[in-house]
């Protein structure tokens, strides 16, 4: 739903600046007097929550898909009883597989 770049903006909004506006805004109309404080702060959490709304679904959809996957492990037994493992590494993970700092790879087995 999301691309990683967006989800991750979205979800450094949604559980720190989000968060951290509101509580902010609270004490500082608590100290100030400034207007409508709970209609600010309700606003700010309203808005927070339909974020968390986006981020979650983003994130059941991606991990629902293979998109997660950098590839495939294929595990085949041979009629010999000894067993060839085999690496598929997706075309677009392929040209960046040097630069992750890790890979998740789904396996696929003959059993």
């Amino acid at each position: 739903m999301l691309n990683s770049k967006v989800y991750n903006v979205l979800k450094v909004i949604a559980t720190t600046v989000l968060p951290g506006l509101g509580a902010l805004y609270f004490a500082l109309a608590e100290i100030w007097t400034l207007p409508k404080a709970p209609e600010v702060v309700g606003t700010i959490a309203a808005i927070n929550v339909f974020l968390g709304l986006l981020v979650n679904v983003s994130s059941v959809q991606y991990n629902r898909s293979d998109k997660k996957y950098g590839g495939v492990i294929n595990a085949i037994d041979r009629e010999d009883g000894t067993k060839v493992f085999t690496l598929e590494v997706d075309e677009v993970g392929l040209y960046d597989l040097e630069t992750r700092e890790s890979v998740l790879f789904k396996i696929r087995s003959t059993k």
